[in-house]
């Protein structure tokens, strides 16, 4: 009986604040065009996202995201490869732009990403790592 007393003295002491769980992170797609970039869903809420990019064009591609939390750069990518960012987002606007090493005729019009509040958390989504 005794060591049972210790036993339970000893589990559970301690209490622990249960932190809010990121928000699931968003996949979005994006294309590296001839003449611009394009990336689905252009409009979503603030929170972790993992941006996959296609360089559908005949040239390698350097790709930039650039906002007011961030500059990130990934690549170059080969033509027909892709590349992926991660990042989590704050609310703001941002430009996924695609660069070259050498000269070329007409720029590249970037994407423009409008992130929105804050997504809720994932504290009730289940099966997450």
């Amino acid at each position: 009986m005794a060591l049972a007393v210790v036993l339970l003295a000893g589990c559970g002491g301690e209490d622990f604040k249960n932190e809010a769980r990121a928000p699931i992170r968003l996949e979005l797609s994006g294309v590296i065009q001839d003449d611009e970039v394009t990336v689905s869903p252009a409009k979503l809420g603030a929170g972790p996202v993992a941006i996959t990019i296609s360089n559908q064009t005949q040239s390698p591609h350097s790709i930039t995201l650039e906002g007011a939390s961030t500059v990130d750069r990934a690549g170059p990518v080969a033509p027909g490869d892709t590349t992926t960012i991660q990042k989590t987002l704050e609310p703001g606007s941002y430009e996924v732009k695609a660069g070259s090493t050498k000269a070329v005729t007409k720029e590249i019009r970037p994407a423009v990403l409008q992130i929105g509040k804050s997504r809720k958390n994932s504290n009730n989504d289940v099966l997450l790592p």
